[in-house]
């Protein structure tokens, strides 16, 4: 997958910024917002892998349940690896959950 980077059932974007010559991104598919940068390839990727653990180890800390990403139902019941496939499909397309599945299925119910 381009432009998505995974580590431990977590996904990350990656972004170029041309002005501030630096790469970015944020966990992708959680509520809670947390983002890296770094100014090549190889350090935003050591960056997303340290800012997943600090999230997880700050849950820990604090007692709280980290959120984790595709937890397998929408306002249907899919399974946790249909969910990951939908999102992340969607992502790098660039449109909502709901809209890829609602184009999907659209295709699927008008094929002849």
């Amino acid at each position: 997958m381009k432009d998505v980077m995974y580590y431990k059932g977590y996904y990350g974007s990656v972004h170029f910024d041309a002005d501030e010559l630096i790469f970015h991104g944020k966990i992708e598919f959680i509520r809670a917002l947390v983002s890296y940068e770094a100014t090549d390839a190889k350090g935003l990727k050591n960056a997303f892998e340290e800012a997943v653990t600090d999230y997880l180890e700050t849950c820990q800390a604090e007692g709280i349940e980290p959120e984790t990403p595709f937890k397998g139902s929408l306002n249907i019941r899919l399974g946790q690896e249909l969910h990951r496939k939908i999102a992340v499909a969607a992502q790098q397309k660039h449109v909502s959950i709901n809209k890829f599945i609602s184009e999907t299925l659209n295709k699927a119910v008008n094929e002849d």
